[in-house]
């Protein structure tokens, strides 16, 4: 964790260049600090962070680190990050304008960008990661912007007629307007640039709401919306009782909420008597109950990895009337074995206190 702080921290010691530079711009070692930092702030992290964050986490409710982008959608998102990258160098290493239209789709870029790393400053579950690896990101597009915006008007000075008709005159007249009336502008035409860009992604299996999905259909981070699939899972063993439990409430009849390692879940009848029945188990014959248990952890892991499909409330209700009959034999044993069988099962996924409590009467 230290040495990815140290690197991402990077880019911030090198913004002392971005100063020089502004102070000094014939300055030889300026001009590379900006180098540098350019390479190390546009590239090099970003493709760190998306190897190591990305593409090698998992997007589900048991990874520590969970994946930044959905993988269904992600796509959408690094191709547009390549685009931005594409108009940034080649804003940085240009000295003559480009036409029209593609001066207007340069600057839609580098706006997008910056507002691509706003939303990752509120998206990232690492709040340290985005002041030192977005922000550095923001201030050299917002500088390139500036940038842009001074080699048009060196260009207009330079020529002796302006274009007096048709769309060339409305992106000369667009061009010459000031950076921060034009920056609203740009917001606006980078809506159907984005759609158009959606468009062309349908081709290789990206939905037309993908760039928003990207962010949404993720857990754990500042815009997801799958969190709520967390609920009732267990990281580590997801049992068949569990998934039952998931089912049309008018079938699988929730009872009440438990605990089960420091996460809420619900509960039902037949996810209680399971429980008890296990813990029976475990009291009366252990070496039985841990052969037992690590059949049932291999069930768990099945279930967890193909968690989508078993998350599925119709799934679940077939799942719980078929594991009915064993809630009979269950309750069948705990009635034979067990002196106070319904204080047993009432106890399942309670706390600490709460056991105590029940026990004492």
């Amino acid at each position: 964790m230290i040495g990815f702080i140290i690197l991402f921290s990077i880019p911030s010691l090198f913004l002392v260049g971005e100063i020089w530079y502004l102070i000094r711009k014939e300055s030889f070692i300026a001009t590379l600090l900006i180098r540098i930092l350019e390479i190390i702030s546009m590239v090099c992290i970003p493709l760190l962070y998306i190897l190591v964050m990305d593409l090698l986490s998992g997007n589900d409710c048991c990874g520590d680190i969970s994946a930044t982008f959905s993988p269904e959608h992600r796509l959408s998102i690094y191709f547009l990050i390549i685009l931005c990258l594409i108009a940034y160098f080649y804003s940085s290493y240009r000295t003559h304008i480009a036409p029209p239209i593609q001066e207007v789709t340069v600057n839609i870029l580098l706006l997008v960008a910056i507002v691509l790393n706003i939303l990752m400053l509120f998206h990232l579950r690492e709040a340290w990661l985005g002041p030192i690896g977005n922000l550095p990101v923001i201030l050299l597009c917002i500088r390139m912007l500036i940038k842009n915006h001074q080699l048009f008007l060196n260009y207009a000075q330079t020529i002796n007629s302006k274009p007096m008709h048709g769309f060339e005159k409305i992106i000369w007249k667009f061009l010459s307007i000031q950076l921060l009336s034009k920056v609203p502008v740009l917001l606006v035409l980078s809506l159907p640039f984005l759609v158009i860009l959606s468009a062309i992604l349908l081709l290789f299996g990206q939905q037309p709401d993908s760039f928003i999905r990207a962010f949404t259909d993720t857990y754990k981070h500042g815009f997801s919306e799958l969190d709520y699939m967390c609920y009732n899972v267990s990281c580590g063993g997801h049992f068949l009782c569990s998934v039952a439990a998931k089912g049309h409430p008018e079938l699988v009849k929730p009872q009440r909420l438990g605990i089960r390692q420091n996460a809420t879940i619900l509960c039902n009848r037949q996810l209680l008597v399971a429980n008890a029945f296990e813990e029976l188990i475990q009291e009366k014959m252990p070496a039985t109950h841990r052969r037992i248990r690590r059949g049932y952890n291999k069930v768990g892991d099945v279930v967890h990895t193909y968690y989508d499909i078993f998350n599925n409330r119709y799934v679940a209700d077939t799942i719980y009337i078929l594991m009915k009959p064993l809630e009979w034999f269950f309750v069948a044993i705990l009635y034979t074995f067990d002196l106070k069988p319904e204080n047993r099962i009432a106890q399942q996924y309670l706390s600490l206190d709460h056991r105590r409590q029940l026990n004492q009467h």
